[in-house]
């Protein structure tokens, strides 16, 4: 994850490294871990649900029952294997009801604050993070029309859609619109500039294990926060898709997933590319 999360930044991406724990370490290494005990399931406390449709004979994947604390966003990866060994116990209820639960039970966290912290960096300490693991060569900020305005510390430090820390002058707000890791070059412009239709991902995985053989309609989010929006998904070759919302998104940023919903369930979803 770490490895991964330092390529990321260092390509100029937005990596999710929750994303990668769920499937490749949680849902893979303990399942296994799991198995070497003879206990037949693996619990997280993740806002989610599993049901298993009797008609399709799949498992299937649901947002948790509080809105506000759903995370089926994080789970996309997960193959039916998984999710036929996977528990999440407090997907069906509020945030204010596990607290409850677990002051019942005596638990010393019940009380304890929220946290979407990453869990092996601080908040806001990730380009010192990923500086001291890779060389990160210094650049240009330049606008869209490659005038230079201001030189940096490296592509590590921005992300799509950034407008705080650029340390630039200008009469209207600006955004970080693009990112070349090759040319370590951050591209800036205002905020309609980084509205797109369109996006391609990779690496997309189907939870039902099938890849549907015509376009798919859905909603669409493009990270955790995002409102969904109404799209189309093409799968491609290669376990890529083309997706194209019905109106224009601002911000798709390379290195983030995009799931796929019908309604409540997870159909999909994948790594922008």
């Amino acid at each position: 994850m770490i490895s991964n999360f330092v390529r990321e930044y260092s390509a100029g991406r937005t990596p999710i490294p929750c994303v990668h724990c769920n499937g490749d370490l949680k849902f893979a290494s303990l399942v296994e871990r799991a198995e070497g005990f003879g206990a037949e399931s693996v619990a997280t406390g993740h806002y989610a649900q599993v049901g298993f449709d009797e008609g399709s004979r799949r498992y299937v994947l649901k947002r948790g029952a509080d809105a506000q604390k759903d995370q089926s966003y994080f789970l996309f990866t997960l193959s039916q294997a998984q999710l036929a060994r996977a528990r999440f116990p407090v997907g069906s209820l509020d945030k204010p009801a596990v607290r409850e639960e677990a002051r019942r039970l005596g638990l010393p966290v019940a009380e304890k604050k929220d946290s979407q912290e990453i869990c092996f960096v601080a908040a806001g300490e990730h380009p010192e993070f990923v500086g001291r693991r890779a060389a990160m060569p210094g650049g240009v900020i330049r606008d869209r029309d490659g005038r230079v305005l201001a030189r940096h510390d490296g592509v590590h430090r921005f992300t799509i859609g950034q407008r705080k820390g650029l340390g630039l002058s200008a009469g209207i707000p600006l955004y970080v619109v693009d990112i070349d890791a090759d040319a370590a070059a951050v591209t800036v412009g205002p905020r309609e500039a980084l509205e797109r239709a369109t996006l391609t991902a990779s690496r997309v995985n189907w939870i039902s294990g099938e890849t549907p053989a015509s376009p798919v309609r859905c909603r669409a989010r493009i990270r955790y926060r995002h409102h969904e929006a109404p799209a189309t998904v093409v799968p491609l070759a290669g376990n890529r898709a083309a997706v194209t919302f019905d109106d224009p998104q601002s911000a798709i940023t390379p290195g983030q997933a995009v799931v796929f919903y019908d309604g409540e369930v997870v159909v999909g979803g994948g790594w922008i590319d």
